[in-house]
């Protein structure tokens, strides 16, 4: 959860209101700087496209066509919490925020039952913010199946973790699910101006270099909230030491970390991903790693750490060890769900498989021929025996005709030509005697001579 938002007064949460937080200048920067409105939020286009269940939910004109619940699933620091208050705000609604972190099932009753009454009696609607979802257990979130069911509150609930698996089939089904994507540097960009030029920000108190700019948003990781949080730290830094300046040296003291000399546009980006890359290829499990540690603890975007891998699986190891490629997938995929700094595991797994992987680039050398060949003009009519036959008319054209079903054919292979004329007989995929493309290497050889009617020797 973001913040304290309720004190807890008896047995129901008691709600602050968002104007509240801004006009406190004690309350944290990222708090401060919450939009105020949708028209305030940077990023999120397509969760704030006209028609799309937020827009509903604000224009609320008519609560048969808004939707009961939303489910907004993303990264931390995508703006989950600020849309919630930006949905509450908006038109006269109670807003209510329970974490699933310190809520029980009593916790959420009272909310549903004060819901109840206040729309019986004075006719006002209910927002009911969850944070961290995916916490509750399955009683938690059968209890708030019937408020759902019976629209007693508007539920809104967060979550960063895939809700297919985190959230009951009852409630993901009564349920819209937004799903938020990271926010670009463009867009951290314009919430660092904010902050520092609005006067419920900063206020023009301090001053950001460039190269504090750039490490403040390196380090943050794509999280508008820890990017806020360590710039208010390092401003704080700042004035302390009697400037108005904030140089990356603060930025590094302020949040207690090092500011690593890695810019994500320039040359140590790419110096850094071919050391990365070279050191898989060349099994160096120990320098892969380090530079995996490197480019995490210079903010480098997850995901793109994840591509480099999942190519490396097929570019340097490929069917030398063909289980590379699913163990670099699943790490792709489990960096989606966790986020960082869990992601760092999976990752960090299948840097080692590859690195200690036996290599073989035969596939990637034969796409690459075979590419050739076709932007060469080479590859001439399909032919006719493995054209398509089902539709009408097209045996008279002679498409399937001499066609031999493969699996009649002793071993399932079948004595034809399937390449086109100009190609008959060419070799794209040239297996090494590597890992498991050692054996695969033998039945190629033996594929090859059936294909072309010889007797295997």
């Amino acid at each position: 959860m973001d913040d304290d938002l309720f004190s807890r007064g008896g047995d129901a949460p008691t709600p602050r209101t968002l104007s509240e937080d801004n006009r406190d200048h004690r309350a944290p920067l990222a708090v401060r700087m919450r939009p105020r409105s949708l028209e305030e939020v940077v990023g999120q286009s397509a969760a704030l496209a006209p028609g799309s269940p937020l827009r509903r939910l604000v224009a609320a004109d008519d609560s048969r066509t808004a939707p009961a619940s939303v489910i907004l699933w993303g990264p931390p620091g995508t703006g989950k919490t600020t849309l919630a208050y930006a949905v509450a705000t908006s038109g006269d609604r109670e807003f209510v925020e329970l974490s699933a972190v310190l809520a029980g099932v009593k916790d959420v009753r009272d909310v549903v039952d004060a819901a109840r009454r206040r729309l019986r009696t004075t006719g006002r609607e209910t927002v009911l913010f969850v944070d961290e979802v995916h916490r509750f257990s399955k009683s938690q979130q059968d209890a708030l199946l019937p408020s759902v069911e019976n629209r007693w509150v508007t539920l809104i609930a967060a979550t960063t973790e895939n809700p297919h698996f985190s959230v009951i089939s009852p409630l993901l089904s009564r349920s819209i699910l937004v799903t938020l994507e990271p926010l670009s540097r463009e867009d951290l960009g314009t919430l660092v101006d904010r902050a520092l030029t609005e006067e419920r920000g900063l206020g023009g108190a301090v001053q950001l270099e460039d190269d504090a700019r750039e490490a403040l948003l390196r380090l943050g990781g794509g999280d508008a909230r820890r990017i806020l949080t360590s710039l208010e730290a390092a401003a704080a830094a700042a004035l302390q030491k009697g400037t108005d300046r904030i140089d990356a040296d603060t930025v590094a003291q302020a949040v207690n970390r090092a500011a690593l000399r890695y810019d994500r546009d320039g040359d140590q980006h790419y110096d850094v991903t071919s050391a990365f890359i070279k050191s898989m290829r060349g099994s160096d499990v120990d320098a892969s790693l380090h530079y995996l540690a490197r480019m995490i603890e210079a903010g480098e975007d997850p995901r793109f750490i994840a591509r480099r891998v999942v190519i490396a699986a097929s570019e340097e190891v490929g069917m030398a060890d063909p289980s590379a490629l699913q163990v670099a997938v699943a790490a792709a995929q489990a960096v989606q769900q966790l986020g960082m700094p869990e992601g760092r595991i999976p990752l960090a797994q299948a840097v080692v498989h590859i690195a200690t992987a036996p290599k073989s680039n035969a596939s990637y050398l034969a796409i690459n021929a075979a590419i050739a060949d076709v932007k060469a003009g080479r590859g001439g009519p399909v032919p006719p025996a493995l054209r398509d036959s089902h539709y009408s008319g097209a045996k008279g054209l002679g498409h399937g005709e001499g066609y031999q079903y493969a699996h009649d054919a002793p071993h399932a292979v079948a004595a034809q030509q399937y390449a086109p004329d100009d190609l008959k007989g060419v070799t794209y995929y040239h297996p090494t005697s590597h890992g498991a493309e050692g054996p695969l290497a033998r039945r190629v050889e033996v594929l090859r001579r059936l294909l072309r009617g010889d007797r295997p020797t």
